[in-house]
C-alpha cells in the first residue's frame, strides 16, 4: 500500500474522488489516499506542492502552468475536467456596480496571487482589450473572506465558480454582474516530481481509480441528488452544472491545449513572452 496525499477545493467537481475513497476503490488498488481540502483555491495548492505538504492536487489549469514556469517542481499528470469553468463575476449587495463591463477598473478580491481568482480577471480583461493593474487586487484568502470584504465595500469584484456562489446570490448576499468561461479545460491533476520519480506506479493506479470514478459518476442516476444534498445547492442549479460538465476518463493531456493556455498567459502578460518553458506534462 502506497500513501499519496491529494488536495483539492471543497467543491462539487471533486465528489467523484470522495465517493471512490469512501468506497475503498483507491485502497483496492493499493493506494492509501489522504485528502486535504484547500479553501484558498489554486494559489494555496501550488504553494502546498512547492512546500511538500501534498504529493498531488486537483487544481486550475492556468494556475499550475504559471507556477511550474515560475519554478514549481511539478508536472501535469492528467486533465480532470474537460469542460471550461464558468466563472461568476460578483459584487456585494450594497455595491452600485451593475454590469460586467464596469468591473475592469474596480478593486478585485483574490484568494492569493497566482490563483484562478487572480489570473482569470486579467484574461477576461485582455479579451476586452482592457488592462487591470496589480494595485487593484486585494487578497481576501477564500470565499468566506470575499463575502466579508464585498459586504463591507472593501472590494468591489470577486471571480469564483458560478454554482459554488449561487446560494449566496440567491440569498441576496452577492449579486452576479456577469460570467466568464475559461478558454480551456478547467481542472487538471498535477503532482510533485519527487512522487513521480519515487512512486510512478502508485500514481498511475491513483489516476486509473480517479478516471474510473469520474466515468461512473457521469453515469450515476442519482448524481444530481447527491451533489444537491452534499453541497446545499438547488437541484435545478446542480442539473444545469452537471449537464455542462464533462470529466476526463483517461490521462491524455493535449499539447494544443497547453499551447493555448500559454498564448493567453503571454497575451495577458501573466508570463513573459520570452519565458523559459520547462516540461509541463509527465511523460510516462
Amino acid at each position: 500500500m502506497t500513501s499519496i496525499r491529494l488536495g483539492g477545493v471543497p467543491e462539487h467537481f471533486n465528489l467523484p474522488i470522495h465517493l471512490a475513497k469512501d468506497n475503498n476503490e483507491f485502497a483496492n488498488r493499493g493506494v492509501d489516499l489522504h485528502w486535504t481540502t484547500f479553501k484558498g483555491g489554486t494559489g494555496q495548492m501550488t504553494k502546498a506542492l512547492r512546500d511538500g505538504e501534498v504529493d498531488a492536487c486537483v487544481l486550475l489549469t492556468e494556475g499550475i502552468i504559471k507556477d511550474i514556469i515560475a519554478g514549481n517542481e511539478a508536472k501535469i499528470i492528467s486533465v480532470y475536467v474537460n469542460t471550461p469553468l464558468i466563472w461568476g463575476i460578483h459584487t456585494g449587495a450594497r455595491n452600485e456596480l451593475r454590469h460586467h463591463a464596469e468591473v475592469y477598473d474596480k478593486r478585485i478580491g483574490i484568494s492569493r496571487f497566482g490563483s484562478g481568482s487572480h489570473l482569470m480577471p486579467i484574461v477576461d480583461a485582455t479579451t476586452q482589450e482592457r488592462v487591470i493593474d496589480n494595485s487593484q487586487f486585494q487578497i481576501i484568502k477564500n470565499l468566506e473572506g470575499a463575502l466579508t470584504s464585498l459586504e463591507n465595500l472593501e472590494t468591489d469584484v470577486f471571480y469564483w465558480e458560478k454554482y459554488t456562489t449561487k446560494p449566496f446570490v440567491d440569498a441576496g448576499q452577492l449579486r452576479r454582474v456577469g460570467q466568464f468561461l475559461s478558454p480551456w479545460p478547467c481542472f487538471v491533476i498535477a503532482a510533485r516530481n519527487e512522487i513521480l520519480e519515487k512512486s510512478p506506479e502508485a500514481i498511475i493506479r491513483m489516476l486509473r481509480t480517479i478516471h474510473d470514478a469520474t466515468d461512473q459518476f457521469m453515469q450515476l442516476p442519482n448524481a444530481i441528488d447527491l451533489v444537491s444534498k452534499q453541497f446545499g445547492q438547488k437541484p435545478k442549479d446542480v442539473e444545469r452544472w452537471y449537464h455542462a460538465t464533462e470529466w476526463a476518463i483517461h490521462g491524455w493531456v493535449s499539447e494544443k491545449m497547453i499551447q493555448s493556455v500559454l498564448f493567453n498567459l503571454r497575451t495577458a502578460n501573466i508570463i513573459a513572452e520570452d519565458a523559459d518553458i520547462p516540461e509541463l506534462i509527465w511523460r510516462r
